[in-house]
């Protein structure tokens, strides 16, 4: 699961449907992101971290690399 991106997302007092319209995708599509059931592109990566004011990587690479470990 992306914790650290539900984390992020919860501070910044946004809920799942308002990051599916800011992202132009539905509340389902963008949970589903959330939880893994669908592939993240590297295009929506970028839009949910410019979002945050931050980097793809700094958002989501930790959470990959902590997986493997």
């Amino acid at each position: 699961m992306y914790v650290k991106l539900r984390k992020i997302r919860r501070s910044q007092k946004y809920t799942t449907q308002d990051m599916g319209e800011k992202l132009g995708i539905s509340k389902a599509f963008y949970c589903q992101i959330e939880n893994e059931k669908r592939r993240l592109s590297y295009p929506m990566a970028y839009k949910i971290a410019k979002i945050f004011k931050m980097k793809p990587d700094a958002l989501f690479y930790e959470e990959t690399s902590e997986k493997n470990d």
